[in-house]
């Protein structure tokens, strides 16, 4: 799938990215404990500025992680 406009990235590249707050609430942890998880490199991420956000896919890794 493909988005016009996106120079033919895929979909999923133009996916958002989640702020910690959102990835805490679907993970139903503490703010805290995802900044933790991204101190330790459990929880891939990117800084945007002075903030860090995480793909959607960053979540399924983990999920993966987890699952061994």
């Amino acid at each position: 799938m493909h988005r016009q406009g996106l120079a033919d990235f895929p979909l999923s590249f133009a996916a958002p990215l989640l702020t910690v707050r959102q990835v805490a609430a679907f993970l139903r942890v503490s703010t805290r404990t995802v900044y933790a998880m991204c101190a330790e490199g459990r929880l891939g991420h990117v800084r945007v500025m002075n903030a860090i956000r995480i793909a959607p896919a960053a979540l399924v890794a983990l999920d993966r992680s987890l699952a061994k």
